[in-house]
């Protein structure tokens, strides 16, 4: 049997600091996979900037230029994360037999890919980078983390915990999360639906290698608020059991009111009124601003926009396509 050809995809916003460092982490783990006979010597590393702002895509090209191994796309645009990781991955199908994804900060231990393989040639389309624990995070990021997949799995929706993007697919299951058309992506949820035979490699994650963070708390609310919207219907189920629960009290009240009314019990409430108003006004507004949120998503689907644009690459092949 011949050894698979891997790429390894590796979404870029921002990174000229820290590229130059961990691309050589990835350039030697794809030479010691190729000497140890694991994957072909096809094999490349493909990264994809994702409309940096700074010096990243001029890093890479110059990556490129050094080591064959190396090779890039670039968006016509930021597009963030997931679209960016979409892309990389939609490119690589066409060339390699097995993917694996991985951020370009370092944190990723990027040894686990030897036990990815092992699982892949033991039969799994689909292998989990699972994060043993959490001892670099601060306790807040850890605390939300940890919090945020216990609520997604609440909600109903198919998530590895502690899983983020660090994942072995192989062509197979390419193929059929080409298939999946959400404009709306969360990759960590739509992963687990394609199905096939799967694992999990558990790992501990460093700390980063250079640079900053580009996902600070607002846009990690933002990520999980998307993840939850996109996966699971369940937001709007509670809010039609609130509205059942609050219409049953509020026609007890009345009855109340009504029974005061004729044993003329009469009661000084506005206070009480008050705060029934200004409660009732948030419950409102708070159910609407989720429904708002579901139709916003349903919007962006019918537009049917292409969820990312490839303008450049670092060989010579025409790539202005998009995906839909």
């Amino acid at each position: 049997m011949e050894s698979p050809i891997l790429y390894i995809v590796i979404p870029c916003y921002n990174e000229q600091e820290v590229l130059p460092i961990t691309s050589k982490l990835f350039s030697n783990k794809i030479e010691q996979l190729t000497q140890q006979g694991k994957i072909s010597d096809q094999s490349r590393v493909l990264f994809v900037n994702d409309g940096s702002k700074d010096n990243t895509w001029n890093v890479i090209l110059d990556l490129c230029r050094e080591n064959p191994i190396f090779a890039g796309i670039s968006l016509s645009r930021n597009r963030g994360h997931q679209n960016a990781l979409l892309a990389g991955l939609m490119t690589a199908r066409k060339y390699a037999d097995v993917t694996i994804s991985i951020d370009c900060d370092g944190q990723d231990d990027i040894n686990a890919m030897d036990k990815m393989l092992e699982e892949f040639s033991a039969g799994c389309d689909v292998v989990y980078g699972v994060r043993s624990k959490r001892e670099t995070d601060t306790w807040f990021k850890r605390t939300t983390a940890e919090g945020f997949y216990k609520v997604m799995k609440t909600l109903g929706a198919d998530v590895v915990f502690n899983h983020a993007d660090y994942r072995l697919l192989s062509r197979r299951a390419l193929e059929g999360l080409a298939q999946f058309k959400e404009v709306n992506l969360f990759l960590r949820g739509l992963v687990p639906l394609v199905g096939y035979r799967f694992s999990s490699v558990y790992y501990e994650r460093a700390e980063r290698m250079a640079g900053e963070s580009h996902y600070p708390l607002k846009k990690m609310l933002s990520f999980a608020f998307d993840g939850i919207t996109s996966l699971s219907i369940k937001p709007i189920r509670i809010i039609t059991t609130l509205g059942f629960l609050i219409s049953v009290f509020s026609i007890l009240g009345m009855l109340w009111v009504i029974a005061t009314k004729l044993f003329g019990i009469t009661v000084s409430g506005w206070t009480s009124m008050l705060c029934a108003i200004f409660f009732m006004g948030g419950v409102q507004l708070l159910c609407l601003g989720v429904i708002g949120e579901y139709i916003g998503k349903i919007y962006n689907e019918t537009k049917r926009r292409p969820r990312f644009i490839i303008s450049e690459s670092s060989w010579q092949e025409e790539h202005t396509q998009d995906y839909e």
